[in-house]
C-alpha cells in the first residue's frame, strides 16, 4: 500500500510511504480534504534517525488497527523536521507549551486551520504506567471533537495567542553576560567526566568554543581545563567512534560511555571546529587527531560524488538502536587472531561481561589515549562491521549543515596544513552554490535532484559563516563579496527593523500560526547567534563603520534576550567577546601578486586579514610588501617582515 508520500525526496517522509496510514505532506491538499470532510489534522513531525521515531512507526503507524483509527477520524500529515524547521519551531514551541518540554517524534493534533488544541511526543502502543496508549489517546480525542469541539476551540485560541504573545525585553546590558555564562558553566561542570550537569549529556560544541575564546582573552586557566577535560572525555568514551571515527548525537550516561548512537552531520561539524580550537590552544596533538578523524568519517562515508554532505546515520541496525557499534570479545579474537585480539579488547574496554546490554562499546576511558599501536587493525575491524550490518544513511544535503561543515573544514585545514580539507570544503561550496542557489534563493535542502522549500535564516546565517570561514582559509575576496551579499539578504528577508533580531522565515516563506525569533543556542547555534557572530566578523574584515550600527543592534537584542541564562546563549556570547576583545586586524600591502597557497596559514585563525593594493592610506615601506597591524585599538609601525602576533 502506498499513501500521499510516494512522490517525496525526504528519507523520512519515503519510510512512511507505505505505511497502512494515509499520510499526507504537509500542504494545502491535507487541511482542504480536513476541512472537506470535518476532520481534526494529527501531525507527526520527526527525522529519518530518530530512534523513538522507530519505536512509535513500528508499533503505531505500521499496525494495521492503529491505522485505521488515523484513516477514520483524522487526516494524517507527516513533516520531516530537517526539511521544515519552520514547523519544527513553531509546534515545537506548541509541544513545549502543553507539556513543558519537547522532544522527537513530535505529535500535535489541529483544526483544519492548523490551530494546534493538544500536544505530546512518544505515545506508546499500549498503555504504560502513566502513559496513556496511542489508541485511547486518539479515540479520547475524536471523541472530543464530536461531543465537545468548543472546548478544544478555545484551547487552541489560548496556546495561538500565549504563543503569539510578544515578549518585552528591555535589560540590554551585554558586558557582564559572559562573565555570568562562565560562572554557571564552572558550578555545572562536572569534573570527574567531563561535561555539564547530569546524564544525558549533549556535546554542545558552542559551549566549549566560548569556554575557549573565553581562555584565548583573559588566560582564565579553569574555562581551559573545562574544555580540555570535556573534550577528552568525550574523545575517550564511546561517544567517539573509535573504529570509524566522527562522534555520536549524545550520552546517555554521565561518563560519556553510552551515547545514543545517531550521527548527526552538524554535530560533527561543530566538534571539528571545537577540537580544533582546543588543539590551537594547547598544541596538544590529540585534540587534532580527534578533529581529522572525525572528519575523515565524514569524507568517507557522508560525502556525495559531486561533494555536499550527506546529513546523518541512523542509531538502529535491523531495528536495535546500537547493534552496529556493538561488540563481543570472541569476533575480535576471531577477526584478529589470539594475541592481537586479546590486547585490542584489553585496549578497548571489549569483555565477556560487556559494557553496554551485554555486550560492549568500544571506548578508552581505561586506556591511554595517545597509545596509537592498535590504529593498523582499526581498518580491519570496521571492514567487518560493515560486512556485519549496515547503517541506514540520510542523504539528503541540507544547506545549514553543510555550511558548517565547509566551516570546520577550512579551520581543520588552518591546524593541520593538510590541504585534502581545504579541497573539500571547496567542493561542497561550489555544490551549495550550483544546488541550492538559484541567482536569488538559498533552498534548505537538495535530495534526487530536487530542491527544497525556499530557506530560512538558519540556511543563510550559516553560508555566511561558512563563507567567512573559507575567506579566513583562501584569503579570496570573492567569499568576503558572497559574504557581504548574504548579509544584505538575510537583513532583508529576515530583519525584525522595530524589535531587533531576525526572523526564522521570511515573506517568501508559508506564513504560519506564529512567526519565530529562535535565540537561544541547542543542539545547533540558533540563526540569530550566527548573525551576531557575522556582522562582528564583517565589521571587522570590510568596514566598523558600515556594519557597526548592525552590530550594537543584534547585540543589544540578544543581550536582552540572554539575560535569565546567558550559559545558554554561547554562540551569542563568543560574538561579544569577539566585540569586547578584537583579534588583530592586518592589513596586507603589496604590488605584486601574493602567494595566496601558504598565506593564510602564517597568520593565528582568528586574526582579521584584509589584502590592500598600496595607495595614500597604506604606502608601501621600502618598496615591498608591507604588514600593518592593529590591535586594542592601538597601531604598529607598519614592517615588511610577517610580524609575530
Amino acid at each position: 500500500m502506498f499513501n500521499h508520500l510516494k512522490q517525496q525526496t525526504s528519507p523520512y517522509l519515503l519510510q512512511h510511504a507505505e505505511n497502512p496510514v494515509d499520510w499526507y505532506p504537509w500542504g494545502e491538499e491535507a487541511f482542504l480534504r480536513a476541512r472537506t470532510e470535518d476532520k481534526p489534522v494529527f501531525l507527526s513531525i520527526g527525522y529519518s534517525t530518530c530512534h523513538w521515531c522507530h519505536v512509535m512507526a513500528r508499533e503505531s503507524f505500521e499496525d494495521p488497527e492503529t491505522a485505521e483509527l488515523l484513516n477514520r477520524w483524522f487526516i494524517s500529515v507527516k513533516v520531516d523536521r530537517e526539511e521544515r524547521p519552520d514547523l519544527d519551531s513553531v509546534y515545537m514551541a506548541v509541544c513545549q507549551a502543553f507539556t513543558g518540554s519537547g522532544g522527537w517524534p513530535t505529535s500535535i493534533f489541529l483544526t483544519p486551520e492548523k490551530q494546534p488544541f493538544f500536544a505530546g511526543t512518544y505515545f506508546p502502543r499500549r498503555h504504560q504506567g502513566d502513559m496513556v496508549s496511542f489508541s485511547e489517546l486518539l479515540t479520547l480525542i475524536h471523541t472530543r471533537w464530536e461531543q465537545n469541539r468548543p472546548a478544544l476551540l478555545r484551547q487552541a485560541g489560548e496556546i495561538a495567542q500565549l504563543l503569539k504573545r510578544p515578549r518585552t525585553l528591555k535589560d540590554k546590558k551585554g558586558e557582564e553576560l559572559p562573565e555570568k555564562a562562565v560562572r554557571l558553566y564552572k558550578r555545572l561542570f562536572d569534573p570527574q567526566n567531563g561535561g555539564f550537569g547530569r546524564a544525558p549529556k549533549f556535546p554542545s560544541p558552542h559551549n566549549l568554543l566560548f569556554l575557549l575564546a573565553y581562555y584565548r582573552k583573559y588566560k582564565d586557566r579553569e574555562c581551559l581545563q573545562m574544555a580540555e577535560h570535556t573534550l577528552l572525555q568525550m574523545y575517550r568514551g564511546g561517544l567517539f567512534d573509535h573504529i570509524g571515527g566522527g562522534f555520536c548525537r549524545y550520552s546517555t550516561d554521565e561518563r560519556f560511555l553510552a551515547p545514543h548512537f545517531e550521527k548527526m552531520l552538524y554535530d560533527n561539524a561543530l566538534l571539528i571546529l571545537a577540537y580544533c580550537e582546543a588543539f590551537t590552544a594547547t598544541k596538544e596533538n590529540l585534540f587534532l587527531l580527534a578533529a581529522k578523524r572525525t572528519a575523515d568519517f565524514v569524507l568517507r562515508e557522508m560525502t556525495a560524488p559531486e561533494g555536499g554532505f550527506y546529513s546523518a546515520q541512523d542509531a538502529d541496525s535491523g531495528g536495535i538502536e546500537g547493534k552496529y557499534y556493538l561488540f563481543v570479545p570472541e569476533e575480535i579474537l576471531h577477526i584478529l587472531g589470539p594475541e592481537q585480539g586479546r590486547a585490542f579488547n584489553q585496549h578497548f574496554d571489549i569483555g565477556a561481561a560487556g559494557n553496554f546490554e551485554g555486550k560492549n562499546i568500544p571506548n578508552l576511558l581505561q586506556s591511554d589515549p595517545k597509545d596509537r599501536s592498535f590504529d593498523p587493525l582499526l581498518e580491519q575491524v570496521d571492514a567487518y562491521r560493515k560486512e556485519r550490518c549496515s547503517l541506514q544513511l540520510d542523504d539528503k544535503i541540507l544547506t545549514a549543515w553543510n555550511s558548517l561543515m565547509i566551516a570546520a573544514l577550512c579551520r581543520l585545514y588552518q591546524a593541520s596544513t593538510e590541504t585534502k580539507y581545504l579541497e573539500a570544503a571547496k567542493r561542497a561550496d561550489r555544490f551549495l552554490w550550483e544546488k541550492l542557489w538559484d541567482g536569488r534563493t538559498l533552498y534548505v535542502s537538495f535530495r534526487a535532484g530536487r530542491q527544497g522549500v525556499r530557506g530560512f535564516l538558519d540556511d543563510y546565517a550559516a553560508c555566511l559563516f561558512a563563507q567567512l570561514f573559507l575567506y579566513g582559509a583562501t584569503l579570496e575576496k570573492s567569499h568576503l563579496v558572497r559574504a557581504e551579499q548574504l548579509c544584505r539578504d538575510s537583513c532583508q528577508k529576515f530583519l525584525d527593523g522595530e524589535e531587533g533580531g531576525f526572523y526564522l522565515y521570511g515573506a517568501e516563506n508559508e506564513p504560519l500560526i506564529f512567526r519565530p525569533k529562535e535565540t537561544c543556542d541547542r543542539a545547533m547555534p540558533s540563526g540569530n547567534s550566527l548573525m551576531a557572530w557575522n556582522l562582528v566578523r564583517l565589521s571587522q574584515l570590510i568596514c566598523e563603520e558600515a556594519y557597526g550600527p548592525s552590530v550594537k543592534r543584534q547585540l543589544d537584542f540578544l543581550s536582552a534576550e540572554a539575560q535569565q541564562y546567558p550559559a545558554g546563549y554561547a554562540m551569542f556570547l563568543l560574538a561579544l567577546l569577539e566585540q569586547q576583545q578584537p583579534p588583530p586586524r592586518v592589513t596586507v600591502v603589496s604590488s605584486e601578486p601574493l602567494d595566496m597557497g601558504r598565506m593564510p596559514l602564517l597568520f593565528p585563525p582568528e586574526a582579521a586579514i584584509l589584502l590592500r593594493e598600496p595607495g595614500e592610506d597604506y604606502p608601501l615601506k621600502n618598496g615591498a610588501t608591507t604588514f600593518y597591524v592593529c590591535q586594542n585599538h592601538c597601531c604598529l609601525p607598519p614592517v615588511n617582515e610577517l610580524p609575530t602576533l
